[in-house]
């Protein structure tokens, strides 16, 4: 058999009944087994205040509204003051009440109840819920804490049967509702008690409470019960078969000297009946295949063990019976699913049970457990088994779901440029398929114009999808920073970079910026972009003045020539001798000067030049060698 952890909840009780009992030692809970309620006070519900309760039932005055110092109200909400608003303890009620108290100045009875129908010689339980309303932040956080004391009197009141008081429940930051309990035993011939409840603190800022769910309960031994392998409980699941068990009650003594049986059982554990001729210590019941629950009425004599006033019921023996779960359920028969993405074929069950996965229709190593959902690795058939979380119990078949994987789309990254100040179209690439861009459109293609990465997921029909990179990059129009002349070498100067093509006569192009052994003279200069993004031209006037020129009658660089200066509008050229003696001059003509002086050959030396152009000066030396 497989058992269930359901006898750690009655232990779990135990102890909170008895932390219950350390914190509040004047009183105390029914250390053994408790009757159903017999006498339920939860002060009724409703939005409006009231009623009043009966005459003499306290002596404090009924307001039906805010409660000052030695009054009460009965409502359904608690904000008043600075007092915390919050609903009554008993649960599930709609608008319920609760007895609202203000503390009188002095200290004395608020609350008395007489019950009746009671047992006589026979142990019973009272029980309360206390809650102090006065949060701890007010009064300067010197608020009167509520102290209060519990009295069961004989219906005479002429005999004090029990006592207890709460002790100091100081203020706090959040309500907090707290059960107190009282343990009495009726004397002989008696069958009605007296409750009291009295203020034991002073009135004033603080000592503000309410009080619901007053009750009494029968307070007997603590009986539980066992079967023969010492089990508190059984829970099997139904392939286990009919169960077979003897069960047995134990009380412990603490009440009843002598015990009377009544076995009863119930469907739900709620509603139960007696089982007609079941009154010893023991019980066999018969073989079972669905759910039932077990317990056992017990009193201390015969007579009272059919009043409910009187008896005490026992722990509960659950037999659960879990049924066989349903297979699995699922939307499909077979899924197509995209590999590399984390798809997952998945089932549904209900609540408390689970899912284990298979390679094989029955037996086998489970390939995931405790899961809905599975991610397989390569194409085939699966099957999912339900599992019972209550006890070991799956179902009687696994769910096949047959996994086929699709050919995800393959696009082909590319590599892009485009002219600046032009627009370029990309595109996915492939037909037919779903497009999500990361510019946020949908379409198969798309028009840009700004350099940069962009992405396209494209989806196939089965949800398959794969991503295609785009690299763009611009191409500038060439930019001609400025030109420059060394003798005979002009050289272009960019004010950009690129993959550029350069010319001086927009017919030739060459790779290089520099243009040798080029005479001077005006020119026209091209820089193109070599794919086509754009050509710039510029002006220049390629001024070449000779470094040195050889007069020697050998018809080679006999004379020195300044080339380009023809180009300008306006020239002035002079040349002097180391001494600064001017030797040639010319304006606005052409220059050439062959050596000489006066007709007459001057001797090989260095030579300065002074050129007017356009306002500018230019400066320098030659050589004249012979």
């Amino acid at each position: 058999m497989k058992k269930s952890n359901y006898n750690l909840i009655g232990i779990a009780l135990i102890f909170w009944g008895l932390s219950i009992f350390v914190a509040h030692a004047q009183l105390g809970f029914c250390g053994g087994n408790s009757g159903d309620p017999i006498f339920t006070e939860d002060f009724g519900a409703g939005t409006t205040n009231g009623p009043p309760l009966p005459a003499g039932t306290t002596s404090y005055t009924y307001i039906d509204g805010e409660p000052i110092d030695g009054k009460y109200t009965i409502s359904s909400h608690t904000a008043y003051y600075d007092w915390f608003n919050t609903t009554d303890h008993t649960p599930n009620d709609n608008n319920g009440k609760a007895f609202i108290v203000n503390a009188s100045y002095t200290p004395g009875e608020f609350y008395q109840r007489t019950v009746t129908g009671l047992c006589e010689n026979t142990s019973y339980e009272f029980s309360s819920w206390l809650i102090n309303l006065h949060p701890v932040s007010g009064c300067n956080r010197n608020g009167i804490p509520i102290n209060v004391r519990f009295q069961i009197w004989d219906n005479t009141g002429t005999d004090l049967l029990a006592s207890g008081d709460t002790g100091t429940i100081a203020d706090k930051s959040s309500p907090v509702w707290e059960q107190y309990a009282l343990v009495f035993q009726t004397l002989p011939g008696q069958t009605a008690v007296i409750l009291k409840m009295l203020n034991n603190g002073a009135g004033g800022c603080g000592n503000d409470l309410a009080i619901d769910d007053i009750v009494f309960k029968t307070c007997g031994d603590f009986i539980d019960i066992t079967n023969d392998q010492n089990e508190t409980n059984i829970l099997v699941c139904e392939d286990y078969g009919p169960v077979s068990t003897h069960l047995t009650a134990h009380p412990d003594y603490s009440i009843y000297p002598t015990h009377v049986y009544q076995w009863q059982e119930s469907t739900d554990g709620e509603n139960w009946n007696d089982i007609v001729g079941e009154t010893n210590q023991d019980y066999t019941p018969p073989l079972l295949t669905s759910t039932i629950f077990y317990r056992v009425k017990v009193a201390e004599d015969i007579i009272n063990l059919n009043n409910a006033l009187c008896n005490t019921q026992s722990e509960v023996f659950d037999i659960i019976i879990i049924p066989k779960p349903d297979p699995p359920s699922s939307d499909y028969t077979l899924k197509t699913l995209c590999p590399d993405e984390g798809q997952v074929i998945s089932v549904t069950v209900p609540s408390n049970t689970t899912v284990n996965w298979y390679d094989v229709p029955s037996g086998g190593t489970p390939l995931l457990e405790n899961n809905n959902s599975y991610s397989p690795q390569l194409p085939g058939t699966y099957y999912a088994e339900a599992v019972s979380t209550m006890v070991e119990c799956t179902s009687s078949a696994r769910t096949a779901i047959t996994v086929d994987f699709d050919t995800p789309p393959m696009p082909i990254d590319e590599d892009l440029t485009f002219c600046e100040g032009s627009t370029i179209v990309l595109a996915a690439g492939i037909d037919h398929m779903a497009y999500d861009w990361s510019t946020g459109e949908t379409t198969p293609d798309i028009e840009v114009m700004a350099p940069g990465q962009y992405t396209v997921k494209i989806t196939n029909a089965n949800g398959c999808s794969a991503i295609k990179t785009i690299q763009l990059t611009q191409l500038n129009a060439p930019i001609i920073d400025y030109i420059t002349s060394d003798d005979y070498t002009l050289e272009i100067h960019m004010g950009n970079s690129g993959n550029f093509a350069y010319s001086i006569d927009g017919y030739s192009y060459q790779g290089s910026p520099v243009f040798e052994n080029t005479p001077g003279g005006h020119y026209t200069v091209f820089v193109s972009e070599k794919n086509g993004c754009g050509t710039t031209p510029m002006d220049y006037v390629h001024l070449v003045i000779p470094k040195f020129f050889t007069p020697n009658g050998d018809k080679v660089n006999d004379i020195f020539i300044p080339e380009g200066i023809e180009a300008y509008a306006s020239y002035e050229v002079m040349i002097f001798n180391r001494y600064g003696m001017l030797i040639k001059h010319t304006k606005n003509t052409s220059f050439q000067w062959d050596g000489r002086f006066n007709n007459k050959a001057l001797p090989s030396d260095d030579y300065w030049y002074a050129i007017h152009i356009d306002g500018k000066v230019l400066k320098g030396h030659f050589s004249l060698k012979r």
